[in-house]
């Protein structure tokens, strides 16, 4: 599905990894001067074997080939699975080398620009787990396409991440609001960048802005445990009389993540809030719509999306990608199951309760007061 956002911009909805994977192949066979590639999971295998073997392609045909990943999210990659790479070449880097006193800082985004001028964003890691329909087989998630200059803003910002690879910048940090908490603007959207520092999420405060006027919101997201003023946003929208859709991981990849959500389904559901849960497969995705404005992107929804992690989110204010991104949305929601508030009260157990509660408070006290001790203690 393709919408135009601008005279410029276009884009295109590319929802399985049956899609996304051969574009983005295709993309890197096509370029001609330059191939950025940025997840925070790169796994052996398949796709990971194509996805090398068309780098090593793009660089014997003198392409500048670079590929960040994130050390964490790509631990299990064996230590020579970029070796054809580096012979020829091109450049590769882990970001945030593991260190037990760093270990919480993590680069979830997932980028891909060619040229300057193609460039895909999305939740998509490269790895085996994502190749199907997200039905049948493969994990459910969100992606896109976008052709025009927007691409260049994008490359820009993979430049910065992969300057910071080796994550040894705490004094450069002190003396101003860190860069990678900012906002692009362009005709028709906004690029959101996240990350860990001073500042306050972009993120947060566009979305928070954008639920105080909304009718309509409609959100997909795999992690799910928004701050205190975002809870609030959404059900605000529902007591007005607006509708507020979720649709949210019945199958996880992360336990503890869904337990720590399920924690508040009975305050949204009270609220008039409706939830959905994704039954065939992993949902993966991150796509939020609020009237006609659209976020997608690699963040979630949860604290360490919005105060941890580096993260990339796209917001376009465009009445056709909106009604595109309801078209996602209602296909998800033909393979979800709504929770309702009596059958909720019935179906848990006190022992649910407490993991629930207990997983919420992991997440939200425990994880971010690490992370923000390892922050402050980084070496210079």
């Amino acid at each position: 599905m393709a919408s135009p956002v601008t005279d410029n911009i276009t884009c295109n909805w590319l929802c399985t990894g049956d899609e996304i994977f051969p574009a983005m192949l295709t993309a890197i066979d096509e370029a001609k001067t330059e191939v950025c590639l940025e997840t925070y999971t790169f796994a052996a295998g398949s796709p990971g074997e194509r996805f090398r073997d068309a780098l090593v392609r793009a660089r014997q045909r003198g392409i500048r080939v670079r590929v960040l990943i994130d050390a964490l999210g790509s631990y299990a990659l064996p230590g020579n699975f970029f070796d054809p790479l580096h012979g020829v070449g091109a450049e590769v880097r882990q970001f945030n080398p593991l260190s037990l006193n760093r270990l919480s800082i993590r680069n979830h985004r997932k980028l891909l620009v060619c040229d300057d001028h193609v460039a895909f964003v999305g939740g998509f890691n490269i790895a085996p787990e994502y190749e199907g329909d997200g039905v049948k087989c493969g994990w459910c998630d969100v992606g896109l396409k976008i052709s025009g200059p927007l691409a260049a803003q994008l490359a820009s910002s993979f430049d910065e991440m992969f300057a910071r690879a080796d994550f040894r910048h705490k004094r450069f940090m002190r003396f101003r609001r860190f860069d990678a908490k900012k906002s692009v603007t362009w005709p028709a959207e906004q690029i959101l960048f996240g990350g860990p520092g001073r500042g306050q999420s972009p993120l947060k405060r566009a979305l928070r802005d954008d639920l105080k006027r909304a009718h309509d919101v409609k959100i997909i997201v795999a992690y799910f445990l928004p701050t205190w003023s975002l809870r609030r946003g959404l059900t605000e929208v529902a007591r007005r009389g607006g509708k507020v859709q979720l649709i949210l991981a019945g199958k996880s990849d992360v336990k503890i993540s869904q337990l720590a959500g399920r924690s508040l389904y009975r305050r949204f559901l009270k609220s008039g809030v409706e939830i959905y849960e994704y039954a065939p497969q992993v949902l993966h995705a991150k796509l939020i719509i609020a009237d006609d404005i659209v976020y997608i992107g690699s963040s979630n929804l949860d604290q360490r999306s919005l105060q941890i992690n580096y993260e990339l989110m796209i917001r376009f204010h465009n009445a056709e990608m909106a009604a595109r991104a309801r078209e996602v949305f209602a296909a998800s929601l033909r393979h979800s199951r709504r929770i309702d508030l009596e059958g909720w009260r019935k179906s848990r157990s006190l022992w649910q309760k407490i993991e629930q509660r207990f997983a919420y408070w992991l997440l939200v006290r425990i994880d971010p007061y690490f992370a923000k001790r390892q922050w402050r203690a980084l070496p210079d």
